[in-house]
C-alpha cells in the first residue's frame, strides 16, 4: 500500500443480481460511508463487480481490479470455488483477499497455498453436528440428502461430514441427490420434478437440504409438494444458506416449505450498533431496491459490514507506521478481534474462529417462520439466547420442539418413513414351512389360497398391533423360503417386515432391524430318557453322610442306655454279650417303637425321649422320600456330553434351513455328514426310534415345544450358547422396529408374553408337573436334621455325667461308714463280707444240685441242732443273707 495516498481501494466481488448481494452492496457502502465520515487519515473507495454470469469470471475480474483499480483488498466470494480462483491470484499478487466461503473441511497446505487468503466463514462442523443432533432427538434412522452441485466437487468434504455424523448418532444416509446448478438449467422445475419422482420410492422421509441456493431451494419444495413428499411424516430441514435469507424471501415462496426446520447463525438484534445499522440499512436497501419486499438486514449483511470494519481497523492500527506493505496489511488483518454485527470477529491461522458458536432453530410457520431454541456445541439444545444471556438447558430436546408446527399439521412427531397406508399396507411375509406349528401356521383355503394364519408369533404381533396407538394397515404374505431368504426379501424392499420365528444374530443385522426380542433364545441338546434301576434304591432317601451319622448315634444311645440299665434292671444282668445285646436290641427296636423292656432308671426315661423324637422324624422323611423315589419312574439321559457325541461320530438332528447347522459345524464342529436336516417337529420321534440320530439340537423356545410334547421320553440341557431372541424383522432404519419394541415390552412387563407363551408352548396337562431326571427328588442330608442329632447326643451325654457322678457320690459314702460293732476295721468288714458272699455262692451252687431232695440234714459240728422244714417260707431262708450265730 502506498502510505503517500490517502485513499484505500477495497475491490468486491459478489453476485449483485441476487437478494445476498443486493444486502451485501448496501452494507458495505453503510461500512465505507460511516468511515469515511469520521477518519482523517483515510477515506475507502469501494469498486463491486459483478460474478453472476461465470465463476470463471472472477479470474478477469480480480486481475482488473488488481491491476486496473489498484485495489489492496478484494472483498466477497460467496462460493469456494470463486474463492480458491481468486485467492490464487491475490497471492500471486500479495494482495489480501477476504472470502466469505470457505471448504467444509480445509486442506492441509491451504495455508502455504494461499498465504494472503483470509476465510471469514465459519467451517461446516457446528451446522453439520447441529444436523445430526436433530436426527438423533426423533430417532430418525435413515435420512435422504439433497444439495445442489457447485461443479467443481466441494460438496463431497460435507457430505463426508454429514455422514460420519449420522453413523455416530446410529442413521444413515440412505440416498443422495445431486442438482446441477440452477444457473445451468434451462428448466429446473422439470428436472427436480423428476427427481421428487424418483425420491417418492425410498422409504426414508427425513430431506436434508445440505446445500443450495435460495432459487433451487425453492424449486425443490415446489415440485416435492406436487408429487406428495411434504406431507404428513416427512421432515425437511434447510440449510443455513437457505434459513439465513428467510428474512427476505418472497411469502408465497416460504409458503411451500411449510413445517420445515431450520438452521440459521445467531446474532444480536438487541444492540445498540445494529439498531443503528438496522435503521441505515432499511432507509438505504428501499431506495436502491424498491422491487423488495423486505428491507430488513439479514446475516449476510451484517457479515459484509463486518468485513469492511476488519479492513478499517487494520488500517488504523497501521498509522504512524513506517512500513506500511500489503503484508502488513495482511498481518493487521490477521490479527482483528472484536464484536462485529454478525458476532464475535477472531481469525486464527486465515479462519474465522467462533468456539462457542450459537446456532437457532427455526420452524417455518405459514408465510413466516419462528425460532424454537438455540444449540451449541458445548451445551446441545438450550433455551432462546440473547445478548448478555447464557441460555439455560433444555431436558433432552423435548422442550425444544414441542411447539414445531410439521407438514401435514401433524399433531406428533413425525416417522420420518414412509407409512404404511390403507391402499399400500404394511407387506409382512410370513414363513409358511416351518419346523413346529406352534409358532407359525398358515392354512389354505380353495385354490390354495391362504385364509388363516396362526400361532405364538402372529399372535403375538397382533396384540403388538393394538398397542401401537395409530393406524397400521397391515398384510400377511406366506413365503416358502429359507430364514435367509427372508431376510434378503426385506434387505431387497420386496417386504417390510417378517413376522415368525426370526433369531436375531449379528450377521443379519448388518442387513435388516430387529425388534426387541418377545422370546429368549439359545442352542439346546435334547437327548432320549432311559429308565434307571438299582438294587440299593432303598438306600437312596438318605445320603451316605445321613446314614453313617444315624449309625453313630445308634451305637452311642445304645451304650449309654446299657450303662444307665445295667444295675437297676434285671434285664440287663448277665455276661457282657448279653448285656450288649440287650442293650443292642432294646435300642435298635425302638427305631420301631416295638422294644418291650422296661426301663427302670428316669435318666433312661429321659435319654430314650429325644432318641424316639429323633426317630419319629427319621423314619417319617425316610417312608416319605422313599415313596417318592418308588412311585416316580426313574429317567436319566443317554448322552450328557456334546464332546462325546463328536468323539463317536453320532449322528445328530437339527433344523437345516435355520442357522443352527451352520452353527453346529463352524462353532461346535461337527462333521456335516453327522448332521441330519429334520423339518418337521414329528420326524425327530421317528428319527430317535430308529436310531437315525442320538441327539437333536434346538433352539431353547422350540425345546419347550418339544419337551412339552414328549416330557416322559426326552429331556433337554441348558443351553450353554445364548442367542439374541426371536424378534420381528423390519427394513433398515424403520420406525416401525422401534415402535414394535416399545409395545413388546409393554406386553412383558403386563405378563402378557409369559402367558401366551404358556398358551402356546407349555400346553401340555400330563408334562405340567412331570418329573423326567434322578435329581429331581433328592437324598436327604445331615444339613437338614443336624440339630436333632446334637439335641439327642447332648441329652444321652448328660445324663451318662449325671448318673457317673451319683455312683461316685454313693460309692464315696459307703467307704466313709464307721464299723457297726467291735473294733474291727472297715478293711476287716470288707474282708468278712466276701467271705459271706463266697460262701453264699457254694451254698446255693449246691442246692441246685439237690434240688430233689426234700429234708436237709444238720451239717454243723457245734453242739445242739438246727431242724429245717420243707416249706417254702424256710427254703427261701436259705437265699437271704446267712445270719449271725452265737457259739
Amino acid at each position: 500500500m502506498n502510505s503517500d495516498k490517502n485513499v484505500i481501494s477495497i475491490g468486491v466481488i459478489i453476485d449483485g443480481d441476487s437478494r445476498i448481494g443486493k444486502e451485501q452492496e448496501v452494507a458495505m457502502d453503510i461500512a465505507a460511508k460511516n468511515y469515511n465520515n469520521t477518519s482523517k487519515n483515510h477515506k475507502l473507495a469501494l469498486y463491486f463487480q459483478n460474478s453472476t454470469e461465470d465463476t470463471l469470471r472472477a479470474i478477469t475480474l480480480a486481475e482488473e481490479m488488481i491491476n486496473v483499480q489498484k485495489v489492496q483488498v478484494i472483498i466477497g466470494m460467496h462460493t469456494w470455488p470463486e474463492a480458491a480462483i481468486v485467492a490464487e491470484i491475490g497471492s500471486k499478487s500479495q494482495v489480501p483477499i477476504i472470502s466469505f466461503a470457505a471448504p467444509i473441511i480445509t486442506p492441509p497446505l491451504m495455508k502455504a497455498r494461499w498465504p494472503f487468503l483470509v476465510r471469514l466463514a465459519n467451517n461446516g462442523t457446528a451446522y453439520i453436528n447441529c444436523i445430526a443432533e436433530i436426527v438423533q432427538a426423533k430417532s430418525w434412522k435413515r435420512v435422504v440428502v439433497i444439495y445442489e452441485d457447485d461443479g467443481y466437487g466441494g460438496d463431497y468434504g460435507i457430505l463426508s461430514l454429514l455422514d460420519e455424523a449420522l453413523q455416530d448418532v446410529d442413521s444413515l444416509i440412505e440416498r443422495r441427490l445431486a442438482l446441477p446448478p440452477i444457473s445451468s438449467l434451462h428448466d429446473p422445475g422439470e428436472l427436480v420434478f423428476e427427481e421428487m419422482l424418483k425420491l417418492k420410492q425410498t422409504q426414508s422421509r427425513v430431506f436434508i437440504v445440505l446445500q443450495s441456493s435460495l432459487e433451487m431451494a425453492i424449486h425443490v419444495f415446489k415440485e416435492a409438494s406436487k408429487v406428495g413428499l411434504v406431507d404428513t411424516e416427512s421432515v425437511w430441514i434447510i440449510p443455513e444458506s437457505i434459513t439465513n435469507l428467510l428474512d427476505t424471501v418472497n411469502k408465497s415462496a416460504i409458503s411451500y416449505m411449510e413445517g420445515a426446520l431450520g438452521i440459521k447463525n445467531y446474532y444480536s438484534e438487541r444492540s445498540k450498533e445494529y439498531q443503528e445499522f438496522e435503521a441505515q440499512f432499511r432507509k438505504t436497501f428501499s431506495s436502491k431496491n424498491p422491487e423488495e419486499d423486505n428491507r430488513y438486514p439479514g446475516f449476510y449483511a451484517l457479515q459484509a459490514y463486518d468485513s469492511i470494519n476488519i479492513v478499517t481497523q487494520a488500517i488504523n492500527r497501521m498509522t504512524g507506521m513506517n512500513n506500511s506493505s500489503s503484508k502488513t496489511l495482511l498481518r493487521e488483518i490477521l490479527s482483528s478481534n472484536f464484536l462485529g454485527l454478525s458476532g464475535h470477529i477472531q481469525l486464527e491461522a486465515g479462519q474465522l474462529m467462533q468456539k462457542n458458536r450459537v446456532l437457532r432453530i427455526v420452524n417455518v410457520a405459514g408465510k413466516s417462520y419462528k425460532e424454537l431454541c438455540s444449540w451449541t456445541q458445548q451445551r446441545g439444545f438450550t433455551t432462546i439466547l440473547h445478548a448478555g444471556q447464557s441460555g439455560n438447558k433444555v431436558a433432552g430436546s423435548t422442550e425444544c420442539f414441542r411447539g414445531v408446527r410439521w407438514p401435514g399439521n401433524l399433531d406428533r412427531d413425525p416417522k420420518g418413513w414412509n407409512m404404511p397406508t390403507i391402499t399400500n399396507p404394511l407387506k409382512i411375509a410370513v414363513r409358511s414351512r416351518t419346523s413346529f406349528y406352534r409358532f407359525v401356521k398358515v392354512e389354505y383355503g380353495q385354490n390354495q389360497k391362504p385364509y388363516k394364519y396362526s400361532g405364538f408369533c402372529i399372535e403375538i404381533f397382533e396384540h403388538v398391533h393394538k398397542l401401537l396407538g395409530y393406524d397400521l394397515p397391515y398384510k400377511y404374505f406366506p413365503i416358502n423360503g429359507t430364514y435367509n431368504d427372508l431376510v434378503q426379501l426385506v434387505y431387497n424392499k420386496t417386504y417390510d417386515a417378517v413376522v415368525g420365528d426370526m433369531t436375531i444374530i449379528e450377521e443379519r443385522l448388518q442387513y435388516v432391524d430387529f425388534t426387541v426380542p418377545y422370546a429368549e433364545s439359545g442352542l439346546s441338546m435334547i437327548v432320549p430318557m432311559i429308565t434307571e434301576e438299582s438294587a440299593w434304591m432303598f438306600m437312596k432317601p438318605f445320603t451316605w453322610e445321613l446314614w453313617l451319622v444315624t449309625c453313630a448315634i445308634l451305637i452311642y444311645t445304645m451304650l449309654v442306655v446299657w450303662y444307665l440299665e445295667r444295675e437297676p434292671n434285671p434285664e440287663f444282668h448277665g455276661n457282657w454279650k448279653l448285656q450288649l445285646s440287650t442293650a443292642l436290641w432294646f435300642t435298635f427296636s425302638s427305631l420301631f417303637f416295638a422294644h418291650r423292656e422296661k426301663m427302670h432308671s428316669n435318666l433312661t426315661r429321659l435319654v430314650m425321649v429325644s432318641w424316639l423324637f429323633l426317630v419319629l422324624i427319621l423314619t417319617s422323611s425316610y417312608t416319605a422320600s422313599l415313596s417318592s423315589m418308588l412311585t416316580v419312574k426313574q429317567l436319566r439321559p443317554n448322552v450328557t456330553d456334546i464332546q462325546w457325541l463328536k468323539n463317536n461320530n453320532k449322528k445328530i438332528g437339527c433344523d437345516g434351513d435355520s442357522f443352527v447347522r451352520t452353527f453346529l459345524e463352524k462353532v461346535e464342529n461337527f462333521k456335516p455328514e453327522n448332521i441330519i436336516n429334520i423339518t418337521d417337529e414329528y420326524k425327530y420321534d421317528e428319527a430317535f426310534a430308529n436310531n437315525s440320530i442320538t441327539a437333536a439340537f434346538f433352539e431353547l423356545p422350540y425345546e419347550k415345544v418339544f419337551i412339552s410334547e414328549y416330557c416322559k421320553r426326552y429331556t433337554g440341557f441348558t443351553p450353554r450358547n445364548r442367542f439374541g431372541g426371536l424378534g420381528f424383522m423390519f427394513q433398515k432404519g424403520s420406525p416401525l422396529a422401534r415402535d414394535v419394541s416399545k409395545a413388546i415390552l409393554r406386553l412383558s412387563e403386563n405378563a402378557e408374553l409369559k402367558r401366551l407363551e404358556e398358551k402356546w408352548l407349555i400346553n401340555s396337562q400330563d408334562c405340567s408337573n412331570n418329573v423326567t431326571s434322578s435329581n429331581d427328588t433328592e437324598s436327604l442330608d445331615l444339613g437338614s436334621l443336624w440339630i436333632l442329632y446334637v439335641i439327642s447326643c447332648a441329652t444321652s451325654t448328660i445324663c451318662l455325667l449325671i448318673s457317673i457322678i451319683k455312683r461316685l457320690k454313693s460309692n464315696h459314702r459307703r467307704e466313709n461308714l464307721p464299723p457297726e460293732e467291735g473294733n474291727g476295721t472297715p478293711s476287716d468288714e470288707r474282708v468278712w463280707n466276701k467271705v459271706l458272699i463266697f460262701a453264699k455262692q457254694i451254698y446255693i451252687k449246691k442246692l441246685d444240685n439237690s434240688s430233689k431232695e426234700q429234708d436237709v440234714t444238720n451239717c454243723s459240728s457245734r453242739s445242739g441242732h438246727v431242724s429245717i422244714t420243707d416249706s417254702p417260707e424256710h427254703s427261701q431262708e436259705f437265699a437271704s443273707p446267712p445270719k449271725e450265730v452265737h457259739i
